[in-house]
């Protein structure tokens, strides 16, 4: 990143830091007490590595508050963090007084400069940091030289189609000179208030109430730096880095599998699609992704990632997501269903997944310790035959693509 470059975005965060920063992270703290969540989020990274808590995480650009989040979210694991603003570095160091959080080190630093720290990790989390520099590609090498042979990369990236009108506006802004200062930023709320009905940006503002608060529409609309990325352009982005794609933190609104798209005629063609055309026709056909929130690992790592072909899958052990909840009102059910799960952070209303009654069977005995082995054989029949682990098989790897339920696939290595 040029000195210019530099010291124009780091001058934007000091004056908008963003996200707003938080004073009280009590809830959050009490949400992760509960160790299953820890567990679920843990094997979404590492799904054959047995739990542990104690890993080395860096926060590369860490805003005001996701560093003392993961610090509290994680106690036993060191806690680095790194941002260009001295604003989010102050504010990350308060909540680390306030927390107490011995285990967060927070340093006003560039990620082209994050090979100071002298140090490596086994989780790096950069999330609406990259588009933001003036050369990503360096950015993400530089993250890439700091990561763990077999760590993992928690990215998040701006999605072209979806920020179409954000895009729009951003020209608008630029034509007009509007820069990011208190008046610029009053003179376009005001211009937004006034914006068309049907224009791409006005349902965003409506649906979006982050929006309502300057710091956000400053960093949507007046960055100095900004750029997004298709699902081609992702995996071209990755591998420029000597990075691999290992999956989505959301997995179903991408899938064939899943709502929508697995009802329409093409749906057969798209699922016979590389998953990465797969992945690409998905952002096509949704049209409004905002994001992409994705896992990456170094191309030298060895990864066993999760599938329901062959003979390991029995030996997995699921998980729920902490997400996932349960409807069972008779009213409320397509036929046939006995429930339905829903993953409540979703943002696509056609990600459901209604279940049988044998099948729920299977999804009330996950707890978390028993193999889907055992599951089967404790819920279906003992042993179960080739026909009660094949409703296992179709459940589980619905769950799986659905996002309501992880695996510990740790019992592999041992196969």
């Amino acid at each position: 990143m040029t000195d210019e470059v530099y010291e124009e975005v780091r001058d934007f965060y000091d004056r908008y830091p963003y996200p707003r920063p938080v004073e009280n992270l009590d809830s959050y703290r009490a949400q992760w007490q509960d160790p299953h969540r820890r567990r679920a989020d843990f094997h979404v990274y590492w799904p054959s590595q047995s739990f542990r808590d104690d890993f080395s995480i860096l926060i590369a650009g860490c805003g005001t508050s996701q560093a003392a989040k993961h610090a509290l979210r994680w106690p036993s694991a060191k806690i680095t963090a790194i941002d260009l603003s001295a604003t989010s570095v102050r504010h990350t160091e308060e909540l680390k007084r306030k927390y107490n959080l011995a285990n967060l080190h927070v340093q006003q630093l560039s990620i082209d400069r994050v090979h100071e720290l002298n140090s490596t990790f086994d989780q790096i989390v950069s999330t609406g940091v990259l588009h933001h520099l003036r050369d990503p590609d360096a950015g993400l090498r530089a993250l890439r030289e700091v990561l763990n042979p077999e760590g993992a990369m928690h990215l998040m990236l701006y999605a072209p189609y979806g920020r179409a009108g954000i895009y729009m506006l951003q020209d608008f802004a630029h034509r007009l000179n509007i820069r990011a200062t208190d008046d610029g930023i009053r003179d376009l709320i005001a211009a937004l208030r006034l914006l068309p009905p049907g224009h791409p940006l006005e349902s965003l503002l409506r649906q979006a109430p982050d929006f309502r608060h300057e710091a956000a529409l400053a960093d949507a609309l007046l960055h100095p730096q900004d750029r997004a990325y298709s699902v081609p352009q992702l995996f071209d982005f990755l591998h420029s880095a000597g990075l691999t794609f290992a999956r989505w933190i959301k997995q179903a609104p991408y899938s064939p599998h899943c709502g929508v798209l697995s009802q329409i005629p093409l749906s057969s063609r798209l699922a016979q699609l590389p998953a990465a055309d797969q992945y690409a026709a998905a952002e096509l056909f949704r049209g409004t992704m905002l994001r992409h929130s994705f896992i990456a690992q170094r191309n030298d790592a060895e990864i066993h990632p999760i599938s329901f072909a062959g003979t390991i899958w029995p030996t997995y052990i699921p998980i729920r997501t902490p997400e996932t909840i349960v409807v069972e009102a008779k009213d409320r059910l397509p036929p046939n269903a006995a429930a339905v799960l829903i993953n409540q952070s979703h943002t696509y209303t056609d990600l459901f997944l209604p279940i049988t009654a044998p099948q729920k069977l299977l999804f009330d005995a996950i707890d978390g310790t028993r193999t889907i082995a055992e599951i089967a054989e404790r819920t279906l029949s003992s042993p179960p035959d080739q026909e009660h682990l094949e409703t296992a098989r179709s459940l589980f790897e619905k769950l799986w693509w659905h996002d309501q339920a992880v695996f510990d696939a740790s019992n592999q290595s041992q196969n």
